[in-house]
């Protein structure tokens, strides 16, 4: 800068620090995550908001995030929030959840010179792609886990939303539990809602008294719910957990099915702001690749059943074992007590 244009500067009572700080500010990434549920919600939304506070910790960008848009994943709601994300202009924005695969596709045909990234995500186009953390791998596990510990050959799977990552998670458990238990008992439902812990509860309660002595949970919030119903039943009843480790948490639980999404999001900021980030394109971390996605296991898991599942876990990583990831059998409804087609989750959602 010219002595004259720095006088003048100071003659009008501004110092150069703050300008600088200020044309810097301006010269940053503008990186927006959008949070469909509870930013603290002790599952797959938190694990978004960690996402975002390593981006802040580790990157020199401007970020900023929204969250608590909606419990049921409304895509009508979730498209608004985006589109009203976009008009503030950011350079990349990042969405967490499945659940925003329709609307990132709607959004980012309006908006061609922001970036769109869905975490968990399948959608690809001109600025638009997709970074997924494989849950799919640790749930295959789980279903094993759950397929070796059940004493009542009945295992149970308790999820809310439906988005694709969803219904793969649920499939793939599954697979994992009949591949080294043939024989047993399947229950399964999707509440409708991540968050609520009563309905949540109640599923739980309804599959145990059919008999499951493992339960698996793929929930946020409403996770709660199904804690305090399995610790009702005196240590009859193991939970498994999913995002995070839940053996550290809570002794009811007997495993985890981790799949940390918060690198995933890490992992596309950094990949933008340094210029390798690729539009039409799908990333995938999955197991084998550090330890973003593992089945964790409680202290009382035997020796015998560990090693089993390190074998099935090599594997996987060699892809002598390929997951199955659709589930085509009958759910459980725990309101009637009754097995009803898949079906029958589209009229729920009809009337959610």
């Amino acid at each position: 800068m010219h002595k004259l244009g720095s006088a003048l500067l100071i003659a009008a009572g501004m110092t150069l620090a703050p300008l600088a700080q200020a044309l810097a500010a301006e010269d940053q990434h503008k990186i927006a995550v959008l949070i469909p549920g509870k930013h603290d919600d002790n599952g797959f939304m938190q694990a978004a908001y960690r996402g975002y506070e390593k981006i802040k910790a580790e990157l020199d960008v401007n970020a900023s995030y929204v969250s608590n848009i909606s419990a049921t994943s409304d895509p009508a709601l979730l498209t608004e929030a985006m589109r009203k994300l976009a008009q503030e202009g950011p350079d990349l924005i990042i969405a967490h959840g499945g659940q925003c695969n329709g609307p990132a596709e709607i959004v980012s045909k309006e908006f061609p010179d922001i970036r769109f990234v869905v975490i968990q995500g399948h959608v690809q186009g001109p600025n638009l792609s997709s970074y997924v953390v494989r849950q799919e791998d640790s749930a295959w596990l789980a279903g094993a886990l759950a397929g070796l510990t059940t004493r009542t050959d009945v295992v149970g799977h308790i999820s809310g939303a439906w988005p694709q990552p969803g219904l793969i998670g649920r499939a793939a458990f599954y697979d994992g539990v009949k591949h080294v238990n043939p024989d047993a008992r399947f229950l399964t439902w999707f509440t409708g809602d991540l968050d609520n812990t009563d309905i949540n509860a109640q599923a739980a309660a309804a599959e145990i008294g059919q008999g499951a002595d493992v339960i698996y949970t793929m929930l946020n919030a409403g996770r709660q719910g199904v804690i305090d119903e399995i610790k009702s039943h005196d240590d009859k009843v193991r939970h498994i957990g999913n995002v995070s480790d839940w053996t550290q948490a809570d002794a009811s639980f007997v495993g985890s099915a981790v799949a940390d999404a918060s690198v995933a999001i890490l992992n596309a900021a950094r990949d933008f702001t340094t210029g390798q980030w690729q539009p039409d394109q799908i990333t995938e971390i999955g197991l084998g690749q550090g330890d973003v996605v593992k089945l964790t296991l409680a202290e009382d898991v035997s020796p015998e059943i560990r090693q089993q599942l390190d074998e099935l876990a090599a594997k996987l990583i060699s892809g002598e074992i390929r997951i199955n990831t659709s589930y085509e059998g009958p759910e459980f409804n725990p309101a009637t007590g009754e097995f009803v087609p898949q079906s029958f989750k589209e009229e729920l959602k009809a009337k959610s």
